[in-house]
């Protein structure tokens, strides 16, 4: 059985438990029910397969009869509730405890660099800033930002893409960007990039009223498309994302930090879809 704080799922972790178990003794269901104060002989069995949950209760019963004790008891517990929440913000913070208690432990958790620099929009733009202001002081640095955030959050992110790598610190309040990118790979990105998306996408709505038509561009179009125009315009979009990033690439001497979205969505059902309202 592989270490806890590597596990994304709890029900393989219980699993590999019990199979790691059944390998050495006469390890059955019955008995892992037992361990854990349940009195059917499967219901960890369908709490594996997916065809049940654990509750709150029997979270803890479960983390005793695995022996997990210590930060290992809670990381679970956090673990647990990451899987089963209802929605993304339950999720997000299931997560971010379990980061916690794997950085108190000095373990790092897959994923959990990149889930901290996408958390906010705080990491992505001071990265962007800093590299503009070589000797500027956490302070100044804040105040350059259009978003609300103090000189303790601006030292805590720098620290913070120096430790990971990429940000790299010359002098006192100097530092450049690495060629370093952190990529995560797992159900953990998707819901850390779909936070970071309804945030930009809130600075966007606000922008509309802070700032006039020449200091920012938001246009749009209605249309009626089939499923194969759609995956055209988002190649399209694709295409259109990596010439603009190229472009900001060959700036001479950047001065300030701004935010591209690219968004397209549905605004009415499929009408060619069966059995729909």
């Amino acid at each position: 059985m592989k270490p806890l704080t590597e596990y994304r799922d709890y029900r393989r972790c219980m699993q590999d438990f019990y199979d790691e178990r059944k390998r050495t003794c006469s390890f059955t269901w019955r008995e892992f029910a037992r361990l854990a104060g349940f009195t059917s002989p499967t219901y960890l069995k369908l709490v594996c397969e997916g065809k049940s949950s654990l509750s709150e209760l029997g979270i803890e019963r479960v983390a005793s009869a695995m022996n997990l004790g210590g930060f290992e008891s809670a990381y679970f517990r956090h673990l647990v509730r990451y899987n089963q929440a209802k929605d993304d913000e339950a999720k997000k913070n299931a997560f971010a405890s379990m980061k916690d208690i794997a950085d108190a432990n000095k373990i790092r958790v897959v994923d959990g660099d990149a889930f901290t620099y996408f958390e906010s929009w705080k990491n992505p733009v001071l990265r962007e800033l800093v590299a503009m202001m070589p000797g500027a002081t956490p302070e100044a640095v804040a105040e350059m930002c259009w978003q609300p955030v103090t000189a303790d959050d601006v030292r805590k992110s720098l620290d913070f893409m120096v430790s990971v790598g990429i940000l790299q610190r010359k002098s006192k309040n100097v530092y450049v960007q690495t060629e370093k990118a952190l990529i995560g790979n797992s159900d953990v990105m998707p819901l850390v990039l779909r936070s970071m998306h309804r945030e930009m996408a809130g600075f966007a709505q606000k922008s509309i009223d802070a700032f006039e038509p020449q200091e920012r561009d938001i246009s749009g179009v209605t249309m009626g498309i089939d499923r194969e125009a759609y995956e055209q315009i988002v190649r399209e979009l694709d295409s259109c994302r990596r010439k603009i990033v190229a472009i900001a690439n060959m700036s001479k001497e950047p001065s300030q930090v701004y935010r591209l979205n690219l968004q397209m969505f549905p605004l009415s059902k499929n009408t060619k879809q069966k059995g729909e309202e």
